[in-house]
């Protein structure tokens, strides 16, 4: 089985909680300081929301697909790099409070997407001592092919 993410920055996260329980029917499977992840059956989304700041509107953060499989994930990197998109792999990363396998690549708007499979839960939003997670920056503060050390789901 795999789905589609989306990944918001919220600025109120109890309030986007609360909001998001009522549209989809479902309380979150995941709840963390600064972050909550839904598993909605009907439609089939991950819907996760990360804390934001207090002044600024929900934003989007990222999109992705979760698939099932750390197999699943070398088969879409090879089959993105091989249509020639630029690809960053990522092995045994932390983020979002698990620990995933994931390939990036970047929308012709700069938008960030994540095929990634969670392996296991983490006790950490992030990857710990400066190892970068989510290495995209968010859409609005990227240019085309600009690199930066944070961003996506990382706060």
């Amino acid at each position: 089985m795999s789905r589609v993410q989306l990944a918001l920055r919220v600025p109120d996260l109890p309030a986007s909680i609360a909001f998001y329980s009522k549209l989809f029917g479902t309380e979150p499977a995941k709840l963390r300081d600064g972050y909550a992840n839904f598993a909605i059956a009907e439609p089939s989304l991950k819907l996760v929301l990360i804390q934001g700041t207090p002044d600024e509107n929900t934003r989007m953060d990222h999109l992705g697909i979760e698939v099932d499989t750390t197999e699943a994930v070398h088969t879409a990197a090879t089959r993105l790099a091989g249509q020639g998109l630029a690809t960053d792999v990522e092995n045994d990363t932390t983020c979002c409070y698990a620990l995933q396998d994931k390939v990036w690549v970047h929308g012709p708007g700069q938008e960030p997407w994540e095929v990634y499979v969670v392996k296991a839960d983490a006790d950490s939003m992030v990857k710990q001592k400066g190892s970068a997670c989510c290495v995209y920056p968010p859409v609005a503060e990227a240019g085309p092919g600009t690199p930066v050390e944070a961003g996506g789901c990382c706060p």
